[in-house]
C-alpha cells in the first residue's frame, strides 16, 4: 500500500494548473449514458474515482477512449440498466447513474454506493426526487429496483439542496415529457457545470446556480465536445497549502469566486491574495494566524471539502479556531492524526475547538478519507521533521498525482 514521506518546513513557490473538477466531471459522465453520440469530456482528472465510474460505464454497455485527460464516450450500443454492488461499492457518485440510467433505460438495478466513510449520507432526498417523476422504486436486499416507464415531468421539493439529489433529478428529466421545476435545489458551481453540459448535448435546463431549476424534456440528445470546469475544493486546498508553509504561489484555472468563503479567512491572516489575468496568487511572508469561526454550510457557504485542510492549516498557526461541521456527522476522523502531529484540538459532537501553537511535528499518520488525508499533507508540509502518511489511497481519489504537483513548487514529498 503506498504512502507519503514528507519532509516539511519548506516553502512553497511557482505555479500550479489547476485540475478538471472531480465534483464536476462525474455527473458529467453519468449524463453521457443520455445521448446515442459520442462525446467528448476535456480536463479530466486522472483519479481513482473517475477509474471507478468509467469502469461502471463499460459495465452498462459504453465505449470509454482514453487519450491523456480527454475521454470520449460512446453510450450508443448501452446495453443493461444494472450497476452492481462490487462496483458501486467503490464509488458515491455512482448514484448519479441512478437518474441518468432511468432516463435513458426507463429502468435500473442499483447497489447502495460506497466511497469515504465521512457519515450517513443517505439517499432518501434522490428516491423522493425521483418518485416524484413518477418512478416506482423498492428497495431489496441492498438494490434498487426501479421502474421509470410512466415518468413524467413534474415538481420535485427538496427537503434539504443535497447536490446529489438535485443532479439526479436533473439527469433523469432531460428526456422526460413535460416540464420538472426542482424547488430548493442546491446551487454549487458543479451544478451550474451540469447544466451547461447537458444543455450542449441539446437539453432544456434552466437555473442551475439558484435555488429552483427547470427542465423541459427533450426526445433525444446529440454530441457535443466539453471542457469540465476547475476543482474549487483543489484550488482551496493548494491555497491551503501555500499559507500554512508560506511562499508564493500562482494558481492557474481556478476561479475566485467559487472559494470565496476560504478567501474571506484567508484575507485576515497574513495572506495576501490576488488575481490577475486568470491567475490567483497567494504570497505568505507572514507567520499564519488563524482566530476564525469556520462553519460548513451549502454553497456559498464554507465547503465541507475544505474543513479538515483548514483544521491542518488552523493547528499550524497561532490563535484560536472554532469549527463546526454541519453537513457531515462523521467528518472529522482527521482530528485524531492532527493530535499525532502535536495539534491541540479538543471535539465535542460536530464542534473542533483548536488552540494553535504555531508548529506541528512530524508523525507517522493515516489517511481516513479523501480531504482529511489532504489535510494531513497540509500538516506535514509545515511540521519540523519527517511525516509518513500511510492509505494515500483516499488522496489519489480527489488529486491527480498531489506528490508531483507539490513537489513542483519546492515540497520535499515522495511516494513509495
Amino acid at each position: 500500500m503506498s504512502k507519503y514521506i514528507i519532509e516539511g518546513g519548506h516553502p512553497l513557490f511557482g505555479t500550479v494548473d489547476v485540475q478538471g473538477a472531480k465534483n464536476a466531471v462525474l455527473p458529467i459522465f453519468a449524463a453521457c449514458v443520455l445521448t446515442k453520440s459520442d462525446v467528448v469530456i476535456r480536463r479530466v482528472p486522472d483519479l481513482a474515482d473517475v477509474v471507478s465510474m468509467e469502469n461502471i460505464l463499460k459495465n452498462l454497455g459504453v465505449k470509454v477512449k482514453k487519450e491523456g485527460n480527454v475521454r470520449v464516450l460512446s453510450a450508443k450500443d448501452m446495453d443493461s440498466d444494472n450497476i452492481p454492488n462490487e462496483l458501486a461499492k467503490e464509488l458515491r457518485s455512482s448514484v448519479f447513474l441512478l437518474g441518468s440510467v432511468i432516463g435513458r433505460m426507463k429502468s435500473s438495478q442499483v447497489a447502495y454506493p460506497g466511497g469515504c466513510d465521512i457519515g450517513l449520507r443517505p439517499i432518501d432526498i434522490h428516491i423522493k426526487g425521483l418518485r416524484d417523476l413518477g418512478v416506482v422504486i423498492e428497495e431489496r436486499a441492498g438494490y434498487l429496483f426501479c421502474d421509470g416507464s410512466n415518468m413524467r415531468g413534474g415538481e420535485v421539493v427538496l427537503d434539504y439542496p443535497s447536490v446529489g439529489a438535485t443532479e439526479n433529478v436533473m439527469l433523469a428529466a432531460v428526456l422526460t415529457e413535460g416540464e420538472t421545476v426542482v424547488r430548493n435545489a442546491a446551487r454549487e458551481p458543479e451544478i451550474v457545470d451540469l447544466q451547461n453540459f447537458l444543455v450542449s448535448l441539446g437539453a432544456w435546463v434552466k437555473g442551475a446556480g439558484t435555488s429552483e431549476i427547470h427542465i423541459r424534456g427533450v426526445k433525444e440528445l446529440c454530441g457535443a465536445d466539453y471542457n469540465v470546469m476547475p476543482d474549487r475544493i483543489c484550488l482551496g486546498t493548494w491555497l491551503l497549502a501555500a499559507a500554512s508553509c508560506g511562499g508564493e504561489v500562482a494558481l492557474k484555472g481556478g476561479r475566485k469566486a467559487e472559494i470565496y468563503s476560504l478567501l474571506c479567512k484567508l484575507d485576515k491572516s497574513s495572506c495576501h491574495i490576488q488575481e490577475d489575468n486568470g491567475i490567483i496568487i497567494i504570497r505568505a511572508t507572514g507567520e499564519p494566524v488563524c482566530s476564525e469561526r469556520i462553519s460548513t454550510r451549502p454553497y456559498p457557504g464554507f465547503p465541507t471539502d475544505l474543513q479538515a485542510q483548514y483544521c491542518a492549516y488552523a493547528s499550524a498557526a497561532r490563535g484560536t479556531c472554532v469549527v463546526t461541521e454541519n453537513i457531515f456527522e462523521n467528518r472529522f476522523r482527521h482530528v485524531p492524526e492532527l493530535i499525532k502531529m502535536g495539534a491541540d484540538i479538543t471535539v465535542r459532537d460536530r464542534v473542533a475547538v483548536i488552540k494553535g501553537a504555531g508548529f506541528l511535528s512530524g508523525a507517522e499518520v493515516t489517511a481516513r478519507d479523501l480531504r482529511g488525508g489532504a489535510a494531513l499533507v497540509i500538516a506535514g508540509l509545515v511540521a519540523r521533521g519527517t511525516t509518513v502518511i500511510d492509505d494515500i489511497r483516499h488522496i489519489d481519489r480527489g488529486y491527480e498525482a498531489m506528490e508531483k504537483t507539490l513537489s513542483n513548487i519546492g515540497a520535499k514529498i515522495e511516494r513509495i
